[in-house]
């Protein structure tokens, strides 16, 4: 018998301000949390799997390095350009200028706490 994981279900972004973090992305991604989180984090209903920002995790050391270094988050937005141009009249840094790519236009901006994160169009 081979056991396996069928791919992602939940992410989470380990931050120093659970709750400055989860404004952000409620403020400039339109996330919306769920209705219950557990003690510690923020859970947002996005899709296929749930996110969330949380508490680091015992033994995480937030300052060791640029947070989320060496992992790519991306997300799918409807309208790649309407979210790019609304994250740089919030004044939100973007890193990448909007570009084609295999999964439509894409961007990547500066997330909560220096996480690096990338939107697609669908």
């Amino acid at each position: 018998m081979s056991i396996s994981i069928d791919g992602p279900d939940f992410v989470a972004l380990q931050v120093r301000d659970v709750e400055a973090a989860a404004e952000f992305c409620e403020k400039h991604l339109g996330l919306r949390r769920t209705p219950a989180s557990p003690p510690g984090a923020v859970v947002f209903d996005t899709k296929p799997c749930p996110m969330a920002v949380r508490e680091p995790l015992p033994g995480t050391d937030l300052d060791s390095g640029r947070p989320g270094l060496g992992v790519a988050l991306w997300f799918s937005t409807p309208d790649a350009q309407a979210l790019h141009d609304k994250l740089t009249a919030d004044g939100v840094t973007v890193l990448t200028p909007l570009a084609d790519s295999p999964f439509g236009p894409f961007f990547s901006f500066v997330g909560p706490e220096g996480y690096v994160l990338t939107a697609h169009g669908a």
